[in-house]
């Protein structure tokens, strides 16, 4: 039988064992809680896309070089597009140096080749590297790191354009086509902007891809922008042209950007007539097989 001071003893050895043993696990668990606080992302802020965003898996993600991003132009069965007999005639007149069906550098009639606008929206679809965004309670300008190009997104209430033959009708007023189209932009939840974009450029003037892809002054794009968390962003661009396409299809699925420091200075990246004339001497003609004189 146990003296009662050795009994004692025992029960305050084992309580003090519990309480360290006790006291480890819990600064074990509050570590981890302080580890996995640091590694989750900040929110996302309300209704703010706002920043320097470059692709997430690298500048050369934006490049597209077979085609938009999720229907690439390179032979797969799956990413036929689905044409109407005018948006087939259409693409089989666009020679494009990339792509399935691409060409000789001196036979291809991309009309970037006279370093004219991209439009859009090929400036979602060629080069989209770094981009900057900014905005107010009006307006959001997205300004393209390729030749220096921006655009507006109208935030203020006001209605999408409507297409009329020639252009867009914006009131009681009749406006011409532009490169770039005109933009009209609504949250639908706190960090989800939707942007409706008609009355670009047709066909003769813009491609939507470098691999010959065609629009119409039909065309209306859908773009969704989803700020993931305080440093992703996602980009979703659907194209809906019933001139040249029996339905509307996805040209890039969540496209993920992420955000760069506020301090980045954007390189300029133009389209050169001279650089491209050059080009055309040294390699366009030499690679036709065809005698420049």
């Amino acid at each position: 039988m146990l003296h009662r001071s050795t009994a004692l003893k025992l029960v305050l050895a084992v309580l003090t064992f519990s309480a360290l043993a006790f006291g480890q696990t819990a600064r074990a668990q509050q570590s981890g809680a302080v580890n996995d606080q640091k590694a989750a992302p900040a929110r996302a802020p309300r209704h703010d896309i706002s920043g320097t965003w470059e692709p997430a898996n690298g500048p050369g993600d934006g490049i597209q070089a077979n085609g938009v991003k999720a229907m690439p132009n390179d032979g797969n069965p799956d990413h036929q597009l689905p044409y109407t007999q005018l948006g087939l005639a259409t693409f089989k007149s666009h020679h494009a140096l990339i792509g399935a069906d691409q060409v000789l550098p001196a036979f291809y009639n991309d009309p970037r080749d006279k370093c004219e606008p991209i439009g859009f929206p090929r400036a979602d679809f060629y080069n989209l590297r770094q981009t900057q965004i900014l905005q107010n309670e009006y307006k959001v300008a997205i300004l393209y790191e390729y030749a220096q190009t921006w655009r507006i997104i109208w935030t203020d209430g006001r209605e999408l354009p409507k297409l009329v033959d020639g252009g867009v009708q914006v009131g009681k007023e009749i406006r011409e086509p532009r490169f770039y189209g005109y933009s009209v932009g609504k949250w639908v939840d706190d960090t989800t902007l939707v942007v409706q974009t008609v009355g670009m450029m047709p066909e003769d003037r813009v491609w939507l891809d470098i691999t010959g892809r065609p629009v119409s002054d039909a065309l209306r794009v859908e773009e969704q922008f989803h700020r993931v968390d305080q440093d992703h962003l996602e980009l979703t661009v659907t194209i809906d042209d019933p001139k040249m396409y029996t339905k509307p299809w996805v040209a890039m699925n969540k496209f993920p950007m992420k955000l760069q420091d506020p301090h980045t200075d954007v390189m300029e990246m133009y389209c050169s007539p001279s650089e491209m004339e050059k080009y055309d001497k040294l390699i366009g003609n030499p690679a036709s097989g065809v005698d420049e004189k």
